[in-house]
């Protein structure tokens, strides 16, 4: 909480930038770079998707979405991190058991996993967004797409039913190895007989999992990857106001909702992750462990001669960067952030934005207000 409140401001240092043209000068403040501030995600998200793109496959993807029912909520609050290791995990299990199912498909399936927490009124719900290839690398090496023409993963039926059964079944293990706390709001699940009772009704409901309809190739891949990567609980354009009575920001299909100050933060504080926790992760054919193998050789299956001298299909700002390795056959360059910022936005944070002439120079911050420079080119000979 103490980065957000303090980024871009001057408790976290900064620089002035000064127009060598028309003098203007600008204070700019230091980012807290918390992955979980608002302010701080636009250009972490474009690197990590411009990373990811020399792993994409060139095929079809599914979205699939893997939610626990409300009564799970207490006991994922009380042990954060293993309830979130386990959702990981019956989600990812699900997924490639049934893509190893020779009626279904028969091959090892890529994934690329992240977890959410919240709703769109900031409270506790943990999912997972799942982007799954239409097809996988069977055991003997060959490219098999999904059963089917292509419009569906597997039944949403049987994803839920096998998804539950191993959320479930490790959570009991979890919790006869001593692993979960039973406190708070679900110390009741502490009694042997209470749990039980808890996981038939479980057993009982209909889980709340679905699968949209592929993609149509790799850019919309991107596109869908960047949006839901780097996401955190709000972002600063759903605000609409803020006062000592309350926070009123925006939520589905142009509602709104206040809360109390309080309120608001301890709701925003429920998505904030353990420290060290990985909410992006990949199996399958993804994994880091196949990334050199297993994911070369489908890729050669799917695209056996690929020309070079041709980015990959991406959004424009992203393809962008590959062009600038794609005559060396080298991975692209880290690029500085002020070029990923104009390649992004079309915006020159090099340009002086009052004359729209000059060249922005970085100088030292003034240690008071009465020291602002005036706004004349001449402060900068005098420097």
């Amino acid at each position: 909480m103490r980065d957000i409140e303090t980024c871009r401001t001057v408790v976290l240092g900064g620089h002035l930038d000064v127009c060598d043209a028309c003098g203007d000068a600008q204070p700019a403040y230091n980012s807290c770079r918390n992955r979980h501030c608002p302010k701080c995600q636009c250009l972490r998200q474009a690197k990590w998707v411009a990373d990811r793109m020399e792993r994409v496959l060139p095929t079809h993807h599914f979205h699939v979405v893997f939610t626990v029912p409300q009564e799970c909520k207490p006991l994922a609050l009380r042990n954060r991190i293993r309830f979130f290791e386990i959702l990981f995990a019956a989600a990812s299990r699900t997924l490639l058991q049934l893509g190893l199912d020779p009626n279904r498909c028969g091959a090892l399936l890529g994934i690329t996993a992240v977890l959410h927490t919240w709703t769109r009124k900031l409270g506790f719900h943990p999912h997972l967004h799942c982007i799954v290839t239409g097809g996988g690398l069977s055991p003997e090496g060959r490219w098999i797409s999904v059963k089917g023409d292509g419009r569906f993963l597997f039944p949403v039926g049987v994803i839920r039913a096998l998804f539950r059964g191993k959320l479930l079944a490790a959570l009991t293990r979890a919790r006869e190895c001593g692993q979960l706390d039973f406190d708070g709001a679900c110390a009741d699940l502490a009694d042997p007989v209470a749990f039980a009772r808890w996981k038939a009704e479980l057993y009982k409901k209909d889980w709340v999992v679905y699968c949209k309809p592929p993609f149509g190739g790799a850019e919309q891949v991107f596109r869908y990857l960047g949006r839901y990567t780097h996401r955190v609980g709000i972002s600063n354009q759903r605000l609409r106001s803020c006062d000592d009575r309350g926070v009123t920001f925006a939520t589905k299909d142009g509602a709104a909702v206040t809360l109390a100050p309080d309120e608001f933060i301890r709701r925003f504080l429920l998505h904030v992750l353990p420290r060290g926790f990985v909410k992006i992760r990949h199996f399958g054919l993804l994994a880091p462990a196949n990334v050199n193998g297993k994911l070369a050789v489908a890729r050669r299956l799917l695209d056996p001669a690929p020309d070079p001298s041709a980015p990959l299909a991406a959004a424009p700002a992203i393809a962008a960067l590959v062009a600038l390795a794609a005559n060396t056959g080298e991975s692209p360059p880290a690029p500085a952030w002020r070029d990923l910022f104009r390649k992004l936005t079309g915006i020159d944070l090099g340009r002086c934005r009052v004359c729209g002439q000059g060249n922005v120079v970085r100088l030292p911050l003034p240690t008071g207000p009465s020291l602002l420079p005036a706004s004349s080119p001449a402060f900068l000979d005098s420097s």
